[in-house]
C-alpha cells in the first residue's frame, strides 16, 4: 500500500486489544485500518458517543466504532468490557496517548479493559520514516502496569509518528 510494509503477525486469539502508537495524526488511524485489512481483520475502536450522531454516526459504526463515554467518562471500561462479552471475535484498537497532541503519559484504560475482559494485548506501532506498521509482542496482562509499560517502551523506542514533536512519552501518569 503506497510503499508501506507490514511486519509481524497477528496473534491467534479471537479477542484482543491492539495498542496503536504513536498517535500523532489522523493518518495513523487510516494506516492501522489498512494494516488490519492486510491481515484480514476488522478493527473496532472506541470513540466519543457524540461522534455517532448524524451525519457521521453510520460511517463510524460501519468502520467498527463503538460509542462510549458521554457524561460519565469512567463508564468507558465497563462499556468496552461489555462489547467483548457480547462478541465471539473482537480486535479492539486503542491509542493509549488519547490524543493526537503531545501527551505527558499514556492513559491506562486499555490495561484495565484487558484485565477485566481477560483478553491479551498486542503492541502495534507505526514508523513513518521507514513506512512500516509493526505488530509486536503479545502481553497477557495481569495487573503489573510498570512491567507492561517497560515492554511497550522498548517496542516503541524506534517508532516515530508523522509529527514527532507531538509524540509523547511511553510512561505512566506518575512518570514511571
Amino acid at each position: 500500500m503506497f510503499g508501506w510494509e507490514f511486519e509481524g503477525e497477528i496473534p491467534p486469539f479471537p479477542k484482543l486489544i491492539a495498542v496503536g502508537a504513536p498517535h500523532t495524526s489522523n493518518w495513523d488511524f487510516v494506516l492501522f485500518l489498512a494494516a488490519l485489512h492486510h491481515f484480514g481483520l476488522r478493527a473496532r475502536f472506541l470513540a466519543k458517543r457524540g461522534l455517532f450522531k448524524w451525519p457521521f454516526g453510520y460511517l463510524f459504526r460501519a468502520l467498527g466504532g463503538i460509542p462510549v463515554g458521554g457524561p460519565r467518562p469512567q463508564s468507558v471500561v465497563p462499556e468496552a468490557v461489555a462489547e467483548f462479552e457480547k462478541s465471539d471475535e473482537m480486535f479492539l484498537v486503542i491509542a493509549p496517548e488519547g490524543t493526537r497532541s503531545r501527551a505527558p503519559h499514556w492513559r491506562t484504560g486499555f490495561a484495565a479493559i484487558a484485565q477485566a475482559a481477560e483478553v491479551p494485548i498486542v503492541l502495534a506501532g507505526i514508523d513513518f520514516p521507514t513506512r512500516t506498521v509493526a505488530i509486536g509482542p503479545t502481553i497477557h496482562y495481569e495487573g503489573d502496569l510498570e512491567a507492561l509499560i517497560a515492554v511497550a517502551r522498548e517496542f516503541y523506542a524506534d517508532k516515530t509518528g508523522l509529527h514527532p514533536e507531538r509524540q509523547g512519552a511511553v510512561a505512566l501518569p506518575d512518570g514511571s
